[in-house]
């Protein structure tokens, strides 16, 4: 269900070659959520770090919306760098399984398929 790759990098590394990766393969960087900081500025320890990126592809993200909009609720996809216990990892949910258990259609499977082909690709670039 989730695809994980340990990386070598900094997390400001990996978060930055991420952010460029992404871009490099025509999906655009939405939002970056700096989970750690979030935490932090409320006053909610938290020793590791967490940078959640909304990543899309507009032409990908309008076939899933064209299959059944209420799959809305599953874009953008998401792609993490973080921290856990001094190492730097960079992961998603896959898509497949992800919009497979949301729905049966055979065109969307193969939409999943290219989408989670190429965020794996960005992920193992970015490591």
């Amino acid at each position: 269900m989730y695809y994980l790759v340990d990386s070598t990098k900094s997390f400001d590394q990996a978060a930055a070659d991420l952010e460029a990766t992404v871009v490099a393969h025509k999906f655009g960087v939405l939002h970056v959520h700096d989970l750690g900081a979030t935490l932090r500025s409320k006053g909610v320890e938290f020793a590791e770090q967490c940078k959640v990126f909304e990543v899309c592809n507009p032409a990908q993200a309008a076939k899933v919306l064209a299959s059944d909009m209420r799959l809305n609720m599953a874009l953008p996809c998401r792609i993490s760098v973080y921290t856990e216990g001094g190492q730097t990892r960079i992961g998603m949910i896959r898509p497949e399984p992800m919009l497979g258990m949301l729905s049966k259609d055979s065109q969307l499977a193969s939409v999943a398929a290219e989408v989670e082909a190429a965020t794996k690709k960005m992920i193992d670039e970015a490591a």
